[in-house]
């Protein structure tokens, strides 16, 4: 990846100007969010996860997107209420943006660019399912679907991608999360 992800501005929720460059030495776990979704429970978990391993350098940082079936309609403020009150989701969450196509945010182009393929940890796998439902997934390196998961390392590499139906607490993640909060 010829920019480090910690180079890419973004934006806080609330309009503030941010990068992940303020999570350096923190293993951070990058998830693409949306608050009406069927994987939008994943909220409850991510937010145990990060309580768990916050003290030990981890770091969830929530990118809503309403790229996939108008999932995430809600305005930044509608969006950081929602996961308050529904979820009490204490992690960051930054401003909405786009994850796929032409108008994909430069952290997302980064991201896939560096993983362009996501781990399925379930028998069947989620480009799979989504058929199932009559829903032809987007080629990889694409986004597939909300909650899809970049897992980066205290120095910013991105070593793993999750597909959207791994659970925060499945066992292939939490062990990533752990094996990287173990390097120094």
């Amino acid at each position: 990846m010829s920019t480090s992800i910690y180079d890419i501005p973004v934006k806080k929720i609330n309009g503030a100007d941010a990068s992940l460059a303020e999570f350096k030495g923190d293993v951070v776990l990058v998830v693409n969010v949306a608050s009406k979704c069927g994987l939008t429970p994943q909220y409850e978990g991510l937010e145990k996860l990060y309580e768990q391993y916050k003290g030990q350098g981890l770091v969830i940082a929530g990118f809503p997107a309403n790229d996939f079936k108008a999932q995430e309609p809600g305005t930044n403020e509608e969006i950081q209420s929602f996961c308050t009150l529904n979820y009490g989701v204490q992690f960051p969450i930054f401003e909405k943006i786009t994850v796929v196509g032409e108008g994909k945010h430069p952290l997302y182009a980064a991201l896939t660019a560096a993983h362009p393929k996501a781990v399925s940890v379930n028998e069947v796998p989620f480009r799979e399912k989504l058929k199932g439902y009559g829903i032809e997934a987007l080629p990889e390196p694409e986004i597939t679907w909300n909650f899809e998961k970049f897992l980066v390392s205290r120095d910013g590499k991105v070593v793993e991608r999750f597909a959207p139906d791994t659970a925060p607490d499945a066992p292939a993640l939490v062990s990533a999360i752990e094996s990287e909060l173990a390097k120094n």
